[in-house]
């Protein structure tokens, strides 16, 4: 979401940032939330990300800024949208407007990465996430059952569930389906859950599973290749999804190339035989401890 701050003084006055999809922008709502408007006109707005000029869901942001008189915009990183791309930028300098361009604008550009993908790549923001047994398994050979084999501790299981909460869709195969019978939902956390992508490409499944209740919106997929796959998603407007397997599933990203993130769970168990963890390479930015997990997150370079 897009973060705004009023400053009058030296003191916040105002603050806001994006409401739900189709809601007031962080501006807007910054703009609002000043119980005393008169001190807009000596005031300066701060914002992640450039105020917009163009009618979408909402008027444009730039409009608003100008109608107030506020005399000084800080703006953290331009917007790439074709819509936008500097058009709300030159607008507040052709009101007078004093606008200052790129102030933390690589922080902006990280907590913007999931719009900027979105917009440059034509394709969500892609995050991979599996749990792996110390000797390198994501599932035993067989089950015997439809649910589950946990390799995580329930501490990461509700880390997960905050994830969820995040991001706008999740991600899985066929296989997933049958063999887990997963619901897909935000449980363990507060939050709203997140648009269930199946991938299904013979129409095999039955409207028995989880994942056709009313907990949730669930999108199928016949479409076997990841880049079409991204294009349909990229249709439906979602800018970021989280791909939770199986192995198959996540390794037809990593080959495409088709991923920004990868969040590796490693359990305090063994299989000594089974699924093997999916390969690939990725720059490792973290590393911590749950309990008895170890949680490494790797970013695509």
């Amino acid at each position: 979401m897009v973060g705004s701050v009023i400053v009058y003084n030296d003191t916040i006055i105002g603050e806001g940032f994006t409401s739900k999809y189709g809601g007031n922008h962080a501006e807007v709502n910054a703009i609002n939330s000043v119980s005393d408007k008169n001190l807009l006109k000596d005031s300066t707005l701060y914002v992640t990300l450039e105020p917009c000029s163009h009618f979408g869901k909402t008027p444009p942001c730039s409009d608003l800024i100008i109608k107030h008189q506020i005399p000084n915009v800080v703006i953290g990183c331009k917007d790439d949208n074709e819509k936008v791309a500097g058009k709300g930028i030159k607008k507040l300098k052709s009101a007078g407007i004093h606008v200052t361009v790129g102030v933390l604008k690589k922080e902006c550009k990280k907590h913007h990465k999931r719009f900027f993908t979105f917009h440059n790549k034509k394709r969500p923001y892609i995050i991979l996430k599996w749990a792996e047994t110390k000797d390198g398994f994501v599932a035993p050979e067989s089950k015997g059952e439809q649910k589950p084999v946990w390799i995580t501790n329930m501490f990461s299981r509700q880390l997960v569930h905050k994830w969820r909460a995040e991001e706008q869709a999740i991600l899985v195969g066929t296989n997933t389906v049958l063999e887990d019978n997963p619901r897909l939902t935000v449980r363990d956390w507060s939050g709203e859950s997140p648009i269930r992508v199946v991938l299904d490409k013979n129409e095999t499944l039955s409207k028995d599973f989880n994942i056709f209740n009313n907990e949730a919106e669930t999108i199928l997929i016949k479409e076997t290749s990841t880049k079409k796959i991204c294009q349909k998603l990229f249709e439906k407007e979602i800018l970021s999804i989280i791909i939770e397997g199986g192995a198959k599933t996540l390794q037809m990203f990593i080959d495409e190339n088709l991923w920004d993130e990868a969040r590796v769970f490693t359990g305090d168990v063994s299989f000594k035989k089974g699924i093997l963890v999916p390969k690939f390479s990725g720059e490792l930015i973290s590393e911590q401890k749950i309990d008895t997990d170890i949680l490494k997150t790797y970013l695509n370079k």
